[in-house]
């Protein structure tokens, strides 16, 4: 799953709002615990809002494989995905070969059992 910034920067920014207005709210009511914490709650969301927005390339990350032991094991694992791509084509081509045999199979099965006896209707 991929991070979204696009996704979460307007709902840190509704979260933030929220907060904000209950934490008025409760500072009408002389809560003022209540208000710090939606106080704290609203400067949070505030904050992630503003580092998703600070982000240049929208927040979305690239692996970059600069270093040779990088790419050295993104290409083992490249063989290795294709030795399993190669056992899984001919795990196919082996059900592939045996699945065409089978319909004589079951017509030589069902002639040795002879003719149904008809239903009776009593």
């Amino acid at each position: 799953m991929i991070f979204k910034p696009t996704i979460w920067y307007p709902i840190a920014a509704v979260l933030g709002v929220i907060n904000l207005v209950a934490g008025g709210f409760a500072a009408g009511q002389a809560e003022p615990r209540h208000a710090a914490v939606h106080g704290v709650l609203a400067l949070a969301c505030g904050l992630w809002a503003y580092r998703l927005r600070q982000r240049p390339d929208g927040g979305e990350r690239e692996t970059r494989f600069d270093s040779p032991d990088a790419l050295e094991a993104l290409e083992g694992e490249m063989n290795r995905l294709r030795q399993e791509l190669g056992e899984t084509q001919e795990r196919l081509d082996f059900a592939e070969r045996v699945l065409a045999q089978r319909p004589d199979q079951r017509r030589v099965s069902s002639e040795r059992e002879g003719p149904k006896p008809p239903d009776r209707a009593d």
